[in-house]
């Protein structure tokens, strides 16, 4: 338990797809059929469960993501947004999204999902491009996607959607080009995501087999200094690494994460920070049904984090935000055991990379395209 009174998110997983996808491993949890009623039980009684670890908070986001969280029934949406206010109480303005394929199928219960309490969603375009969508495994084609920007736009308050750049033979002309026609739509948040070859994916096998080249570094680079340029002038500056918004539009559930706030994670498969603990729910869709059956709630690990390991996670989170993190933060929940090399820390400040201002640490706009090899050289895990 703790004794924190900052809102809280809420991380619910829905962990079935219809089709097999590229990016994640649950293409074993493709299912034509699904016991809703059971399911909607075990969803509430591993909130439950959370709610009871976590007294006296009050949720400022939830956010459905998981397999296609946009094919769960609205009832259950419903319930779980009923059940988790019933549980916290809301803070005024609270954020509800759902993560949505821009299929015809899924935008066609945008409206039911909106009635059910879903006020913001998060729409999976990652191309404008028809012989992009087919490389990157997509099923749905760019008239499709539109047309569900269209739809959600019209149903929600507050909408989002991706892209992924930096594809093969994609040069910079093509991706200023691409980034323009996105803005146009006037969302008011974009994630920008340069495509990376992770294991255990298709694109990994492709590199494997020579058959896809890693992207330049360099034009990568380019493509991602023409980004920020790009959507600042249109308004819409980075506020992380990979994510852009109008001021106050920004994710407030995504930056509970970044900023290493307390999120309750329920569902299969689904992670959770909470009161110095790191939770993990059994990532099996039955394991995890059986274990609510058994014990009240899904959880599998349950482990409290070292002050060391608390403020490791909090500097590479809060380090991909301009804002950077609070050193005198980091220092208490190190609890003496020093997170950052300090040696480094001087040489990355001499080359423009990282500056101190105000007890904050920061990555500057030179160090952003790097910030991968500055965790790893700066941050002592």
């Amino acid at each position: 338990m703790t004794n924190d009174t900052s809102p809280l998110a809420l991380y619910v997983h829905w962990p079935f797809c219809v089709s097999k996808c590229p990016y994640c491993d649950f293409n074993s949890h493709v299912r034509e059929r699904v016991d809703q009623e059971a399911w909607r039980g075990a969803m509430l009684a591993d909130l439950a469960y959370e709610a009871e670890q976590l007294p006296g908070r009050r949720l400022g986001s939830i956010f459905f993501g998981g397999g296609t969280p946009s094919l769960m029934p609205p009832e259950t949406v419903a319930a779980v947004i009923s059940a988790a206010e019933r549980h916290w109480g809301f803070e005024p303005g609270i954020e509800i999204t759902l993560e949505a394929n821009p299929s015809s199928v899924e935008a066609a219960r945008f409206a039911d999902l909106a009635s059910a309490g879903v006020n913001r969603v998060s729409l999976g375009l990652q191309a404008l491009d028809d012989d992009a969508l087919r490389f990157l495994g997509r099923a749905h084609g760019v008239a499709e996607g539109l047309a569900a920007l269209e739809t959600a736009q019209s149903v929600f308050g507050r909408v989002s959607f991706d892209l992924i750049y930096a594809r093969p033979d994609q040069d910079l002309a093509a991706w200023e080009t691409e980034l323009a026609w996105a803005i146009g739509f006037g969302t008011e948040h974009l994630s920008l995501y340069q495509l990376t070859i992770e294991p255990g994916t298709r694109f990994a096998t492709l590199f494997e087999k020579g058959e896809l080249a890693a992207y330049d570094p360099d034009a990568a680079a380019d493509l991602f200094e023409a980004t920020r340029a790009i959507t600042a002038a249109a308004g819409l500056p980075a506020y992380e690494i990979s994510n852009h918004a109008r001021p106050g539009a920004e994710s407030r559930h995504n930056l509970t994460y970044w900023r290493y706030g307390d999120y309750a994670g329920v569902g299969p498969g689904a992670h959770g920070r909470r009161g110095g603990f790191a939770t993990q729910r059994h990532k099996k869709p039955e394991n995890w049904l059986g274990a609510v059956a058994r014990n009240g709630h899904g959880t599998q690990i349950e482990d409290p984090l070292t002050g060391h390991e608390r403020a490791v996670e909090a500097l590479v989170m809060g380090l991909r935000l301009p804002e950077g993190v609070d050193l005198s933060r980091i220092d208490r929940l190190a609890d003496g055991v020093a997170p950052i090399d300090r040696r480094t820390l001087d040489r990355m400040r001499d080359q423009g990379l990282v500056v101190t201002e105000d007890e904050r640490l920061r990555v500057t706009d030179a160090g952003m395209p790097v910030l991968e090899a500055i965790l790893r050289e700066l941050v002592i895990a």
